[in-house]
C-alpha cells in the first residue's frame, strides 16, 4: 500500500486536532490518526510529583525514534501496536492500540516537524498557527476538561515550560511547513487541502 503521509504540527491549542478531526471526517475509513503524544518516554520508576515537573515540551521528552519505525512500518503496509499515553497520571498507559495501514496517515504533534527523520517520512507537512492567546486560552479549557488537570497546575506549566519551549522548539518549524494555515477551522485552507489530498490518491491508485 503507498499510503500518503500527513503531517500537522503547531502549538499547544492551535488547532490542530480540529483540523486533523475534519480531515478525519471527510475521508472517514481512508484515514488513520496516529498522535505524537502518545510516544512521551515511559517514566514507570520516576514518582508522580516528579513526573508533574518534567519539560514535557521538549523533544527528548518524546521517544521520536519508535514514532519513526512505526510510520516506516504503516508505510510498508504493515499494522503496529501504538502505545497510549495517561494524561493523568503523567505517563505512558500499560495498554496499546493496533493501527492498520489506511491510504491516508495523519501524524499530530507539536513537535513534529522538529526531528528531520519524521520530516523524511511525510509527504505533506502542515503548520497550524493561532495567536498566544487563543492557544493559552483553549488549553486550559481541554486539559480541565479533557485531562483531569487543575487550572493552577496549567498556568504554572504553561509559563515554565510551554511558551520558552514554544518559542524555542515549536514554532522556528513553521518555516519548514509545506502550508501555514491560521486556523483549524479555515475552510479555504481545508477545501484546498482536500483537493490535493485527492489528487495524491488518484496518483497513487493509477
Amino acid at each position: 500500500m503507498g499510503s500518503i503521509v500527513i503531517g500537522v504540527a503547531g502549538g499547544s491549542g492551535s488547532g490542530k486536532s480540529t483540523f486533523t478531526n475534519r480531515i478525519k471526517e471527510y475521508f472517514g475509513d481512508d484515514v488513520v490518526v496516529l498522535y505524537h503524544d502518545n510516544y512521551y518516554r515511559r517514566q514507570d520508576g520516576v514518582p508522580f510529583e516528579q513526573r508533574v515537573t518534567v519539560n514535557y515540551d521538549h523533544p527528548d521528552s518524546l521517544e521520536t525514534e519508535l514514532l519513526v519505525e512505526h510510520l516506516k512500518q504503516l508505510k510498508e503496509g504493515k499494522p503496529i501496536e501504538c502505545p497510549v499515553y495517561d494524561y493523568t497520571q503523567h505517563n505512558r498507559s500499560s495498554e496499546v492500540i493496533r493501527i492498520d495501514p489506511k491510504p491516508v496517515i495523519l501524524v499530530e504533534g507539536i513537535l513534529l516537524l522538529a526531528d528531520p527523520r519524521v520530516r523524511d517520512l511525510l509527504d505533506i507537512k502542515v503548520y497550524v498557527e493561532a495567536d498566544a492567546d487563543e492557544r493559552i486560552l483553549r488549553r486550559i479549557s481541554r486539559d480541565v476538561e479533557e485531562r483531569g488537570r487543575d487550572l493552577n497546575g496549567i498556568i504554572k506549566q504553561y509559563l515554565t515550560t510551554v511558551k520558552p519551549m514554544h518559542y524555542l522548539y515549536v514554532e522556528p518549524t513553521r518555516s519548514k511547513a509545506d502550508i501555514v494555515i491560521n486556523s483549524g477551522k479555515n475552510d479555504i485552507a481545508f477545501d484546498l487541502f482536500v483537493s490535493k489530498i485527492k489528487l495524491l490518491l488518484e496518483k497513487k491508485e493509477s
